[in-house]
């Protein structure tokens, strides 16, 4: 079944990402000038601004920094999802992400929920890394 939203758009510094996410791989930027991990994909280390970087796989574990609940879609190709969380991520390894929610129990987000990375499936392969919470255990 095709997907109704949007595929990723790839370019020159994000292509790698992107094939990391159709193999179901979070991928990040790691400088190995001064070793800081990063994440959007770019040319350049945001820390020392070295061209020597190297891409890593995260773990796809991490905490929420901060979210909002988007209750009206920006556009005609998100209005079946409404309403969705937009979360910012703070994954293990460091970098701070944005990126949705899923699952059933998505509009329970609060600052502080441990999140695992799932792979929303676009159609043609394309998959776009979201997260989902991850519940305590013992919890309902």
């Amino acid at each position: 079944m095709e997907s109704p939203l949007p595929k990723p758009v790839a370019n020159g510094d994000s292509l790698p990402y992107w094939n990391g996410a159709r193999a179901q791989k979070l991928l990040i930027r790691k400088c190995q000038d001064c070793g800081e991990l990063h994440f959007m994909p770019r040319l350049l280390c945001p820390t020392c601004w070295s061209e020597n970087l190297e891409w890593v796989e995260a773990k796809g574990k991490g905490t929420i920094h901060s979210f909002t609940v988007i209750r009206r879609a920006s556009s005609a190709d998100f209005a079946s999802q409404v309403p969705y969380v937009v979360a910012l991520i703070d994954l293990e390894e460091g970098p701070r992400m944005l990126t949705n929610i899923l699952g059933k129990d998505a509009l329970s987000t609060s600052i502080g929920d441990s999140v695992q990375v799932t792979f929303e499936d676009r159609g043609d392969g394309s998959m776009v890394p979201q997260f989902s919470r991850v519940l305590p255990e013992g919890a309902i």
